[in-house]
């Protein structure tokens, strides 16, 4: 059997960055459980906001939460209020599962960070959630992906793109793997920048897995 691995691990600090950036050995278990816990929380609230990931950044007394979407005036609101509203969700959320104490949880400040993602074709979490939106809807997987295939490549950063969806494709008893591929994919290459993201679509006869590779050309030290 093949030892699958995520083609991020092998690319952190030379092409890619980790999405949680802190060090504390003493509460090691109690802040990945909190990491976990508000990646969740925006997950479900930021639904249709096309996120693209999730960063959390630890400071003494601080955590920053910065937010990577292609919509963020949809989480902004009118005035801020959507992120006052979110925090205050999220800080009781946190409460109830008491991980930490209330006053070391109401010491802490939380900050949220919002980043444009300005291409949003060219990114594969948010390519793979459109794939997902569109089989949601109900329209024929194979021009799902021919259609997300076209819109990808179209960009010039592009190199090459591979789309694979998985499941009981078109309500069939057994489920199936079908993949469309189109230009340069060297995913045995260390130093090719390869975004990679997975998504699922919830459909009424199950879930279906979606795929997505994006090859952005090779990057030298």
């Amino acid at each position: 059997m093949t030892h699958k691995v995520h083609p991020k691990i092998f690319r952190v600090k030379g092409l890619a960055d980790w999405h949680s950036r802190w060090f504390d050995k003493k509460n090691l278990r109690k802040h990945l459980e909190e990491d976990f816990m508000i990646r969740e929380f925006f997950k479900e609230k930021l639904k249709n906001g096309a996120v693209e990931s999730i960063e959390i950044e630890r400071f003494p007394g601080k955590v920053s939460i910065i937010i990577n979407s292609a919509r963020p005036g949809l989480i902004i609101g009118r005035g801020g209020a959507g992120i006052e509203l979110m925090l205050n969700k999220l800080k009781s959320v946190l409460l109830k599962k008491k991980l930490f104490d209330h006053k070391e949880l109401t010491k802490k400040e939380f900050k949220i960070e919002l980043r444009e993602v300005k291409n949003p074709w060219t990114s594969a979490p948010l390519s793979a959630q459109w794939v997902a939106q569109q089989l949601e809807k109900r329209t024929h997987h194979r021009r799902v992906m021919k259609q997300t295939l076209e819109k990808i490549l179209a960009n010039k950063d592009v190199k090459g793109a591979r789309i694979e969806i998985s499941g009981r494709l078109e309500g069939v008893d057994i489920a199936r793997r079908a993949w469309l591929q189109k230009g340069l994919l060297p995913r045995q290459t260390i130093r090719a920048d390869i975004d990679y993201a997975k998504a699922e679509a919830l459909i009424p006869q199950g879930k279906i897995g979606i795929k997505v590779w994006i090859y952005k050309g090779e990057k030298l030290e």
